[in-house]
């Protein structure tokens, strides 16, 4: 089997990330917290230590203790947008947004809770010009800027630090969707002017599926609110509401905590690898020739930056076979040459009706760490068989993409 589809998660995990879940399953999995204990305090101190290695993984401005532990990028961009956008704010996001950003605030403004919000097209490669942020800031008042830096659909990288030193400079809080580009883009908060950052743990930081990040820097920290959950904390249960008290003003409830155990093994793997520069390195060069091949072959449309333009990518690909629907090439690629790949719109229609692929979506390619340049010649190789095929009326099938 060849699974190119790291951008719904990373498979296989690193073997240390389910040895540590395992150690931490059998030796320390006490509630961090809830007692005094010895092994409660074994608890608390991995907890601190791996939430102290993603504070430093992304260069955080603050105390570690401003580094809140999600479920996954979604809950911690619920958590950032609805703790910070209050009625009458005007929030700025891009047109490739994933559905974590644009369905919240689609329901906040629906119920009037957010006032006006104000999607900024890309480029035609599907990259957001900082002039278009700016202009847009310029207009009116703006709470918060919402962007992707890497698009699950597109495989562009976003010019964050550009994008970011314009909030700065108009006061406007700046939240940055790392969901596709944590693990395999460096990121670094303070330089980059990232007021809050949403990651998943179980994509390209290697980690277990129900974990994630949210860094609050202290520009974001003076006025968010625990909008989404709030209840149990330990130690602090006198307060009568959520306490005043990081990390547990925005974590309430027990912590996944032999997934984030596992997280912990992931961020240590990815820098015995030497770190996000390499892997995006390698992720670059093994989307290569699949880039030049469907760029020069007119049986296939490319979707995103060509070949030209490597740098502006992350490890992902989307395209489609020219007389298929994405539904289709998927399957075979899975019924005939056990490739895993995903097709549909990915949870960002936005993206496909910005090039032109709504409703049906595109097949989408994303390569991890552990791919090889020889997977990825199979790959092409299959592509080629399925598009020399195309045109054949046995080709054609009632399959339907998924969402």
């Amino acid at each position: 089997m060849i699974y190119v589809d790291h951008a719904a998660t990373s498979f296989p995990k690193p073997a240390p990330v389910a040895a540590e879940m395992d150690r931490f399953m059998r030796d320390d999995a006490a509630n961090p917290g809830r007692g005094g204990y010895k092994l409660v305090r074994r608890a608390e101190a991995r907890m601190a230590e791996v939430r102290s290695q993603l504070a430093r993984f992304v260069n955080a401005d603050g105390p570690d203790e401003q580094m809140i532990f999600t479920y996954s990028a979604t809950d911690g961009l619920n958590i950032g947008i609805r703790g910070v956008v209050q009625p009458g704010d005007r929030v700025v996001i891009d047109q490739v947004a994933h559905n974590s950003i644009s369905r919240p605030l689609t329901a906040m403004a629906g119920r009037g809770e957010v006032d006006l919000v104000r999607i900024v097209p890309p480029d035609a490669a599907g990259i957001v010009d900082p002039r278009q942020i700016a202009d847009a800031l310029d207009a009116a008042p703006t709470r918060l800027v919402a962007i992707v830096q890497a698009s699950n659909v597109l495989g562009i990288l976003n010019p964050i630090r550009e994008i970011g030193a314009i909030c700065r400079d108009r006061g406007v809080l700046f939240l940055v969707d790392a969901a596709q580009s944590i693990g395999a883009v460096p990121i670094d908060v303070a330089a980059d002017g990232i007021d809050l950052l949403a990651f998943p743990g179980h994509k390209g930081l290697q980690g277990p599926p129900g974990t994630g990040g949210l860094w609050v820097g202290p520009r974001a920290a003076e006025v968010i609110q625990p909008l989404v959950r709030e209840g149990g904390t330990g130690g602090d249960s006198a307060y009568p509401t959520q306490p005043p008290i990081w990390p547990h003003w925005l974590e309430a409830g027990t912590h996944n905590t032999a997934g984030i155990s596992g997280l912990g093994a992931g961020l240590d793997w990815i820098d015995a690898r030497g770190g996000p520069a390499a892997i995006l390195e390698h992720e670059r060069e093994l989307v290569r020739p699949l880039i030049e091949m469907l760029a020069d072959d007119d049986r296939f449309t490319l979707y995103g930056p060509g070949p030209d333009r490597l740098a502006d990518r992350i490890g992902l690909v989307s395209f489609n076979v020219n007389g298929l629907r994405p539904a289709e090439t998927a399957d075979l690629l899975d019924r005939e040459f056990d490739i895993c790949v995903r097709a549909g719109l990915h949870c960002a229609p936005g993206a496909h009706r910005h090039m032109g692929s709504f409703p049906d979506g595109a097949v989408r390619v994303s390569v991890g760490p552990m791919n090889t340049a020889d997977e990825m010649a199979a790959l092409v190789g299959a592509l080629g068989l399925i598009a020399a095929r195309a045109t054949q009326p046995s080709m054609s099938s009632q399959a339907s993409p998924t969402g």
